[in-house]
């Protein structure tokens, strides 16, 4: 065993006499260590129970003849830190987690571990710092809020509450009104309950074969979601107790090339956020696997859109994908057009994905829709490219509400709170393209999402009337024609730095286009004559960051080698 380095042996007499002091006697020296990784955090909806579900784990591990250590990482809330200088730690956050998980698991020597994420940044934290560690690892989430009802029973969400601040800045909400959806949008403890970034990521964790069947869709505080946590326990000692286990189950035996190309194609048939491109392009460098951000849309072209959810359908959330069968049962579907699903690959339950999904089918065709029935022949996410994103952008093509190829005039902010009050203002009009800038990850620095101005936007009714670009993000819960992390970003000279007021911007979803009708001999001028803004920092981590971060084209990974 791994933990044999820090427990076997006389020279490891003081490490046995530390461990002692936690409570371990001399049979547990023979046992597994297995590392309880866990994210509780009491200001997280998603989170703030989680101490109550490491409980149940290190119970079943100690049942099955293995040792728990239990350890936190940190933890944002990316709706609290949402709309003001918070949300530029959101991001840095995932870098955070994984140097956390790398640091514990190798320091200690652990055998073995499970992960409980839930939120934002901390799944794919969890999962690049699990891989850097390569040890036989379940990840096993807090599980999804259930949906909110206003007082007439119409289904809300965490995304109706944003949008609104919009309706009501527009005065076509009163005050009660907003005050009802305020007090249940949220009505109990989980991840928001649609297809945002923490849901799109714990369903895309299944799709890789890294978590149990229903990790992404079992509700949370639930009994089946306890059932859930035991299985994952049960199994990790199983795995953990047997060499050769052990050796089979090495993490990146599990989430190899094949893997992130299953999340991806599951990411296309569910329309999950366009956040899953940032981080399964970092996960995807952190497993050494040759994945790159151009491959998205050749899998995009393969794959039917056949599971829409909140943001992009209001009436369905993560509660009905489980009942209408869950991500086997998207994933069994897939396979009956022969979309890109790589069915022999291993998952952590010991199966191939084919043996996995064997059994499954879909319950409800009205929430998961047939191959036969889909809502897009082509994926959720597409990749732009131009002039304009030579190094690509994101859009979530499921949450489109107008028209998927538009020319409009470009309305120039250098920054999110400015777009803010020039949204507010009335400074945006129906056909104009809102250009957010400064908000990529060096230029942020921090990346942050976009979903106060895009929020704004909908409640507004300019949903279908305009589009927006940032070299920012965008929450899940962000819908309409919305494209992100356009890189090269404005603070490394990128086009969206060069904008003007007026520039006509032109974009075609189905043509993977985002340009700017500007000549060669107007590009060049501009850039002679541009030199970026470098906004005062006094954050010494957000500091650091800043020096170390790549551009979204790559996750916005650190750099590791600087000489």
């Amino acid at each position: 065993m791994r933990s044999d380095e820090v427990k076997k042996g006389h020279q490891r007499t003081p490490h046995r006499s530390l461990f002692r002091a936690t409570g371990l006697v001399d049979e547990d020296f023979d046992k597994p260590f297995i590392g309880v990784a866990n994210s509780y955090i009491e200001i997280i909806p998603g989170h703030f129970f989680l101490d109550r579900v490491s409980r149940i784990i290190k119970d079943e591990i100690k049942k099955n003849g293995c040792v728990p250590f239990e350890f936190n990482t940190i933890g944002v809330d990316d709706g609290i830190a949402m709309g003001h200088d918070g949300m530029l730690f959101s991001l840095p956050s995932r870098e955070i987690i994984a140097n956390s998980i790398e640091t514990v698991m190798n320091a200690h020597k652990l055998d073995a571990m499970i992960a409980i994420p839930n939120c934002d940044k901390i799944v794919p934290g969890m999962i690049m710092g699990a891989l850097r560690v390569d040890v036989p690892t379940i990840f096993v989430s807090g599980g999804p809020m259930k949906k909110g009802h206003t007082k007439d029973g119409v289904p809300i969400d965490l995304a109706t509450a944003f949008e609104a601040v919009g309706k009501f800045e527009a005065g076509e909400m009163s005050k009660e009104e907003l005050n009802d959806i305020e007090c249940n949008a949220c009505p109990s403890g989980g991840s928001c309950s649609g297809m945002f970034t923490a849901n799109s990521m714990n369903t895309l964790m299944e799709a890789m074969g890294i978590a149990l069947p229903g990790n992404g869709t079992i509700l949370a505080l639930t009994k089946e979601r306890e059932q859930l946590y035991r299985q994952a326990a049960r199994r990790i000692c199983e795995i953990a107790k047997d060499s050769a286990k052990t050796e089979k189950f090495k993490l990146k035996n599990i989430l190899n090339e094949n893997a992130v190309r299953n999340a991806f194609a599951v990411d296309m048939a569910m329309g999950g956020s366009s956040n899953t491109v940032l981080h399964m392009l970092a996960i995807a460098q952190e497993a050494k696997v040759n994945f790159n951000l151009e491959d998205i849309n050749s899998i995009s072209q393969k794959v039917s859109h056949i599971a829409k959810i909140s943001p992009s359908l209001s009436t369905v959330h993560m509660e009905d994908i489980n009942r209408a069968g869950g991500v086997n049962a998207v994933m069994k579907e897939m396979t009956k057009r022969g979309d890109d699903i790589l069915l022999d690959n291993l998952t952590i339950t010991g199966e191939t994905v084919l043996e996995k999904i064997k059994d499954s089918f879909i319950k409800d065709t009205n929430i998961i829709h047939t191959i036969d029935n889909p809502y897009s022949q082509v994926g959720g996410l597409a990749i732009l490219y131009g002039n304009l994103a030579e190094q690509g952008a994101v859009i979530k093509t499921a949450g489109i509400t107008g028209a998927r190829a538009l020319t409009g005039t470009a309305v120039c902010f250098d920054g999110q709170n400015e777009a803010i009050e020039g949204i507010l203002s009335g400074k945006v009009k129906a056909g104009n393209v809102v250009v957010i800038r400064y908000e990529g990850p060096k230029g942020g620095p921090g990346m942050q999402e976009m979903l106060a101005p895009t929020s704004l936007i909908m409640g507004m009714g300019l949903g279908d009337k305009v589009a927006l670009i940032t070299d920012g993000r965008f929450s899940g819960a962000t819908r309409g024609a919305s494209i992100g992390h356009v890189s090269p970003e404005a603070a490394e000279g990128g086009m969206i730095g060069l904008l003007k007021d007026g520039d006509e911007i032109h974009i075609d979803v189905d043509k993977y286009i985002l340009s700017v009708n500007l000549t060669d001999e107007e590009i060049a001028k501009r850039k002679a004559e541009f030199t970026p803004i470098k906004k005062e920092l006094t954050s010494s981590w957000l500091k650091q960051y800043r020096a170390l971060v790549t551009n979204a084209s790559s996750g916005a990974v650190l750099k590791t080698d600087l000489f």
